[in-house]
């Protein structure tokens, strides 16, 4: 049986399914971004191997339950205008296996969603130096 999300869509009021519901995502959210788990950082050596990871474009880092992740933006090479894939039949296992039952559509992305987001070397900067009262200190001990 399925479940109809309950998303408003003005233009004609259709009600919104896992399986009518990758025709409404203008853009294919999921297929823009990679995220890769990453260990916790917890010395300054860990967090400055961060700014500079950050410090390359389209390189964000977060935190979300506990666990943190870089978030890679940039679109899959497969992705065809439309937001189609153009590769669907041979896509790899990881896309056949995602799920848009809680899915990016559903959700509005911003700072609110995740424990920690850094969207910048300011920002994590500015984290670090309120983490370790001795930031600027750190190269003297290496």
């Amino acid at each position: 049986m399925t479940k109809a999300i309950p998303v408003k869509i003005e233009r004609n009021k259709q009600a919104i399914t896992p399986e009518n519901k990758c025709t409404f995502c203008h853009g294919a959210k999921c297929c823009t971004y990679v995220t890769e788990h990453i260990d916790t950082p917890r010395s300054m050596e860990d967090f400055d191997t961060l700014l500079w990871q950050i410090s390359h474009q389209n390189l964000q880092l977060y935190k979300d339950e506990g666990d943190w992740f870089l978030l890679i933006n940039g679109a899959c090479d497969h992705l065809l205008p439309g937001g189609r894939c153009g590769i669907y039949e041979v896509r790899p296992q990881i896309c056949r296996e995602h799920s848009n039952e809680d899915c990016e559509f559903d959700q509005l992305a911003g700072e609110d969603d995740f424990d920690l987001l850094f969207k910048d070397y300011k920002s994590l900067d500015t984290y670090c130096r309120k983490k370790f009262k001795t930031w600027d200190k750190r190269f003297e001990r290496w």
